[in-house]
Parts: structure tokens; sequence; C-alpha cells
């Protein structure tokens, strides 16, 4: 479902004022707006949103000791191994990269089951709510990917609420950034690790459309870097 984007101004607005309540410091002035008047917005495809929870969820396996075998049979059994991208095949099949990068990755898969509405909420000062692990796919248990997919029965969120905490999380990325780097104290118990893996999830559900938006980026291809 593709929307009018809300006003960027008045939800930015809204995001600086949860900084402040926070006591996060604020970006500066010229801190860029994600989308522009005019924009439309929508989600990406809910079965496509499923398949990258399902594979993130594999990837997790994989951290905590499941053997690479059964990874591999999950996700082929599951048409899901062309949407694995490399560097994940790479540590599925073999344990290769940056394992405390993939841990990471648990963040991204709490902030993508709250755009299925799998979690109520997305608290930047609250961890990962320790029963989403209870809404993931039961791979001890040999759940397939279309019989956790009828199980959880999905219901997104409005994309314009998506947007409005994507534009949160895009402040709150920098002022964590720069609290950490200050010494100043965090919120809640939440890091800066942690909030960047939230945005590196919304920046790829949320699909922004309009004259300065390219076409939606792979999940590898997500620009964290502003």
């Amino acid at each position: 479902m593709r929307v009018p984007a809300p006003d960027p101004r008045a939800v930015r607005e809204a995001s600086l004022d949860e900084l402040s309540r926070l006591g996060l410091p604020l970006p500066p002035r010229q801190f860029p707006l994600v989308w522009e008047p005019g924009d439309e917005i929508e989600l990406r495809p809910t079965p496509e949103i499923e398949a990258r929870i399902a594979v993130l969820h594999v990837i997790l396996a994989r951290c905590f000791g499941m053997p690479a075998q059964a990874a591999m049979s999950w996700l082929l059994e599951s048409h899901l191994v062309e949407l694995v991208t490399p560097p994940e095949w790479q540590f599925v099949m073999g344990g290769k990269g940056d394992h405390r990068s993939f841990v990471l990755h648990h963040d991204a898969l709490f902030s993508l089951a709250w755009v299925l509405g799998l979690t109520k909420e997305l608290d930047p000062t609250v961890p990962v709510d320790e029963r989403l692990v209870e809404r993931m796919p039961n791979l001890v248990g040999g759940e397939t990917f279309a019989q956790w997919r009828a199980r959880i029965l999905a219901a997104p969120q409005h994309p314009a609420d998506a947007a409005a905490l994507l534009d949160l999380h895009y402040c709150l990325d920098w002022a964590y950034l720069e609290s950490e780097q200050a010494g100043r104290a965090l919120p809640g118990l939440v890091d800066a690790n942690a909030i960047g893996q939230r945005r590196w999830a919304l920046e790829w559900a949320v699909v922004l459309r309009g004259p300065y938006h390219d076409e939606p980026p792979g999940w590898e291809e997500v620009d964290l870097s502003t």
C-alpha cells in the first residue's frame, strides 16, 4: 500500500522532541530529512519481509550452535537460498565472517518483527523482547517456513507509522553515536550498535518513492553512513 508521506518537518520535530525527552543531544540544523514533501511511502511486500526475518533467524541460530547442514537444509526446503546474501551464505556454510556482527542482527530482527506487527513496540531504551523467539520459526521443532507464516498472521504497520519510526531512528543513530563518543550516559539498556541495527532494518523495510530516491536497496546495500 503506497501512501503520501507525512510532512517530513513535522515528523522531524516529533523525533527531536523524543531525543530531548530522552536527554540525548540533537543533531545539527543541517541534518538531512529522510524524505521530502510530496514523496510517497510504502512497506516492502509482506512475504519479502517474512523471508528476511526467516533468513536472519537462521543466521542467529547458526551463531548459537545450529549445525551448518541443518541451516542449509532448512533454507533449501523453504526456497530461501536465493535471498541469502553472499556474506550470510559464507557464514551459514562455513562460519566465515564477523561472528559478532551477525549476533547484532538480533536487533534488526526485532525491528522487522515490529514492522510486521509481531511485537508491540520498538522502544529505543528497551532491549529485544525476550518472547521474540516464540514468534520466530521453530527450527528445532521442524516448523517449515510456510507453517510459520500461517501461524504468525502478520499485520504490517501503516507505512506512515513505520516511516516516522525510521526518522526517529535516523536521529537516534546520530545521537547515540555522539553520546558514546563523548562518554555520555545513554537513556536505557540499548547501545548505539543496537540502534544502528534497528535503523538498518527500517531503512530496508520502508520504501521511499520520489524524485530524489533510488530503487530500494538490497539488504547489504543499505547506507548507514549519514
